[in-house]
């Protein structure tokens, strides 16, 4: 796979995204359960561990778009689509990993 400037700035996109939605959402989410009354910390956590799949696919941009670039790669003889979103799909991970450590970090982990 040929790492271009487009695919390494479309990987940071990713990583950033899928970070920003962990910590915007669960932070957030802490507010929600401020204002009604339950237990923030354990709230936030809570919501990082139901937002991190949701993190991955709004980085990636939709998973029926991911689905269909691994189908033509492995039905049309295009590798590299599967490479590329193989890619976009472990950075989107690690983003989403990324922002669950470091809410856990901030929280003092709970659980």
């Amino acid at each position: 796979m040929l790492l271009t400037k487009e695919m390494l700035a479309t990987l940071v996109m990713n990583f950033f995204i899928a970070f920003g939605v962990m910590i915007g959402g669960a932070l957030i989410g802490g507010i929600g359960a401020f204002l009604i009354g339950k237990p923030i910390l354990m709230e936030i956590d809570k919501i990082a561990g139901s937002l991190k799949i949701w993190a991955i696919v709004a980085a990636i941009g939709g998973s029926f778009d991911a689905i269909t670039r691994i189908e033509n790669g492995l039905f049309s003889g295009v590798h590299e689509d599967i490479y590329k979103t193989l890619a976009m799909l472990l950075v989107a991970f690690c983003g989403a990993q990324s922002g669950t450590i470091l809410l856990r970090w901030i929280i003092g982990d709970p659980v």
